[in-house]
Order: structure tokens, then sequence, then C-alpha cells
């Protein structure tokens, strides 16, 4: 499981408009930063391709809504959440 702990937005404010994130693996100490149609990509590989977002000493999951173009977005207990949103810029 990696954690995002940033993202950033390129011409507007919503979830669809996330170009990239840096993200960290709390089990490897790695960091990085990939594109959202990588983050995509690895995500829908499966398996052990988690990702989440820290919400206090609990994660909520990020999904990829399949729209065109596809996107990250987070999902808690079966409903879309802000949780990407919320988390810095660069």
């Amino acid at each position: 499981m990696i954690y995002i702990t940033a993202v950033h937005l390129e011409g507007g404010d919503k979830h669809e408009h996330i170009a990239s994130v840096r993200w960290e693996n709390p089990g490897t100490g790695n960091t990085g930063q990939n594109t959202k149609a990588q983050m995509v990509n690895w995500l829908d590989e499966g398996g052990d391709h988690k990702a989440g977002v820290r919400n206090g000493t609990s994660s909520v999951p990020v999904g990829v809504v399949h729209a065109t173009p596809p996107y990250l977005r987070t999902h808690a207990n079966g409903i879309w959440t802000d949780n990407l949103l919320a988390l810095p810029r660069y």
C-alpha cells in the first residue's frame, strides 16, 4: 500500500484535473511522483497495487473512476469522497 501525500492540479480544481501525485510507501520508505495516467494504470493492474490517503489514524482507499479520461478519487464506505482534493498541492 502506498499513500498519496500531495496532488498537482492543471486546468481546474476538481478530481479530473489531478495531473500527478506524490506518494510514499511506509513499508519501504520509498517516495515518488507519478502522472495520473501512470497511477491509473498501476491501480488497474490490481494485485497488491493499492493506494490510499491518510485520514487521521486510518486511511481512505484511492480508486479509479473509469470516465474519459479516467481519473483518481477516494472511495470510502461505498461513496466517492474528496480526500485527494484536501491534500497539499505542489
